[in-house]
């Protein structure tokens, strides 16, 4: 970390030392604290975090690593290490057990370290010149898997990744703060575009994007052939759609922190109806104010609720929540279009 500059490689380093750490880490008591498998889960947690951490489209990179080395007392069981590296497309994993006694602590700590480094590398794919330090007996037990698109998706459906980007944005920015225009775009049309190029301007600054839920509130997931042909509709007109796996948006705020959601009017009546939040205006408040402890935000568009045109002015917004919600006025944007009329204007 003494590089300048290494920020903007090194999103976050946790050092869960302690047992107790560790299963607060895990959410679970682990089968072994030592083991491939909790090195594996600890990578897989580290690819997720970063994916919100980091910038849309950026490659990321989770490490995992557990060790049972050298310490003040004779240890009964083998000196040992497990490393794990996971990607987007790429889990590769390493177990190396030491010759009991042949290094002290520090020895077997630069051992592991080199270690650590030269998986690093390799994930990145840059050339290392990072010794093993090995002896002929200690051998690594490594295993590589590869990952495809629909692999991706599936574990992302499942639960397994948090959320998978398609960077078709020409758009440079390196702003952590993303734009968010949530919806199923089935189709995708040009009231959609609009209506996050309007928002983006009054933001002034942040990284725009869609995002499609591949979980539904009320309906089957959505099946892997059904997310790639929505994600093409995005790859035409050149724009960035995040895919994740959240359908409620206080869900989405906690993907993506510090925010700005944009919504028409129709979202906004359901966001602050306490019917959604099983009748409790006090579960509506609790909820939404844990959206706005993530920095979230609502930019709100005008549209037609039942037979008339409301915009935000109409809507009786609690006062601890109305820093929440920004209008967009009715004179920059308004289109009364929606996907469910192009669809039964196609027949389908």
């Amino acid at each position: 970390m003494s590089v300048p500059g290494a920020s903007n490689t090194v999103l976050e380093a946790v050092v869960p030392y302690s047992r107790m750490s560790l299963i607060q880490l895990l959410a679970k008591i682990p089968a072994q604290y030592c083991s491939q498998q909790t090195a594996d889960e600890l990578a897989l947690l580290a690819y997720n975090r970063g994916l919100k951490l980091s910038s849309p489209g950026s490659p990321i990179l989770g490490v995992g690593f557990t060790g049972s080395l050298a310490t003040t007392r004779p240890k009964l069981g083998d000196h040992r290490f497990h490393l794990s590296t996971r990607t987007s497309d790429r889990h590769w994993a390493s177990t190396v057990t030491l010759s009991k006694g042949l290094r002290s602590r520090d020895q077997e700590e630069k051992v592991s370290s080199c270690f650590v480094l030269k998986a690093i590398a390799n994930a990145c794919k840059v050339p290392s010149t990072f010794e093993s330090k090995l002896t002929e007996s200690e051998v690594a037990d490594e295993c590589e898997t590869f990952f495809d698109e629909d692999q991706e998706l599936e574990q992302l459906i499942n639960g397994k990744i948090c959320f998978k980007i398609y960077p078709f944005s020409s758009d440079t920015s390196n702003d952590d703060r993303k734009i968010i225009l949530s919806g199923s775009f089935n189709p995708l049309h040009d009231g959609h575009l609009k209506l996050l190029e309007v928002a983006t301007s009054i933001c002034g600054n942040g990284y725009p994007c869609f995002e499609l839920s591949a979980i539904n509130a009320d309906k089957p997931p959505l099946s892997i052939s059904e997310i790639k042909d929505r994600v093409k509709q995005f790859k035409k007109v050149g724009k960035t759609v995040i895919i994740s796996n959240q359908p409620y948006f206080y869900k989405k705020a906690e993907l993506f922190p510090g925010s700005a959601f944009v919504i028409g009017a129709d979202t906004a009546v359901r966001l602050i109806d306490p019917k959604y939040y099983d009748g409790s205006y006090d579960t509506m408040l609790k909820t939404l104010a844990g959206c706005k402890r993530t920095g979230c935000t609502f930019i709100m568009a005008g549209r037609n609720v039942d037979g008339a045109f409301k915009v935000l002015e109409d809507f009786d917004i609690p006062e601890v929540l109305k820093d929440m919600f920004v209008s967009i006025p009715a004179e920059r944007f308004r289109m009364d279009i929606s996907s469910t009329q192009i669809r039964k204007s196609r027949g389908l």
